[in-house]
């Protein structure tokens, strides 16, 4: 069992990639379901809001550190983790991995198209990859019964290894803790907007901004009405949150 690490109340898994895709493996061979929870700065700070969301990311299997200033904080705080895994690095990881070992996959959400575009693009590049389904429902903040239903009825007929879930932080994550049980598949993951930048619909930042925790800035450019509430409204309030930890001396 991998450690978690306390991040202002939210427990995040301390594990490395290489690690993490070795208990994918394992989970896969032994018929054993995980739900795997991504969360940069603003999921922990909606989560600290939210009982239903808290409860899930530290339930969850894996809630794996996407963002630098989370890595950061866990430093400053003394408990340091692992390594940073972002959505954007773990999906061409799973693609490489699945195509490797056999294991299938599903991708669920995105924008119309993306998924398909995901897909065609997966198979470019790992040649014998096994991609069973794309399903991509139409928006809603809460699914109507019979599109979840759909939903699921796609995921099942496919019996996917694994399904990836691109519905944004914390729907994605909620669906799943929802909807895991019914599912017949191994592994579920929250994989937030990687779909698009996999399907090279979407420029990630070079490696000097990832490197040097600028990614968050290069998104802004980016997408800045949808993005600046999180970044200059929402992410400054992390810091004296994690300094008010520090002082009071929380780790577990």
């Amino acid at each position: 069992m991998h450690p978690k690490r306390n991040i202002l109340g939210i427990q995040v898994s301390s594990i490395s990639m290489s690690n993490l895709l070795k208990d994918f493996a394992s989970l896969i061979h032994s018929n054993t379901k995980a739900n795997v929870c991504i969360t940069p700065v603003n999921s922990i700070l909606a989560a600290r809001k939210n009982a239903e969301v808290l409860a899930i990311y530290n339930n969850a299997t894996y809630t794996l550190c996407d963002g630098v200033p989370v890595l950061w904080a866990s430093q400053f705080l003394g408990t340091p983790i692992e390594q940073r895994i972002t959505g954007l690095d773990l999906l061409p990881a799973l693609l490489e991995f699945s195509a490797k070992n056999n294991f299938s996959l599903f991708f669920l959400g995105a924008s119309p198209g993306v998924g398909d575009t995901l897909k065609l693009k997966a198979e470019q590049m790992h040649p014998g990859i096994n991609i069973k389904g794309v399903y991509c429902p139409p928006f809603a903040t809460k699914f109507e019964k019979e599109e979840n239903d759909k939903m699921i009825a796609a995921i099942n007929a496919a019996q996917p290894d694994i399904v990836l879930v691109s519905l944004t932080a914390p729907k994605q994550d909620i669906w799943i803790s929802e909807n895991l049980e019914k599912l017949n598949t191994k592994i579920a993951i929250g994989i937030g907007g990687a779909f698009e930048v996999s399907a090279g619909l979407i420029n990630r930042a070079p490696l000097w901004m990832q490197k040097f925790g600028l990614e968050w800035f290069y998104r802004f450019l980016q997408e800045p009405k949808r993005m600046f509430k999180r970044y200059f409204i929402e992410a400054p309030i992390f810091i004296p949150l994690v300094i008010a930890q520090k002082i009071s001396g929380a780790k577990s």
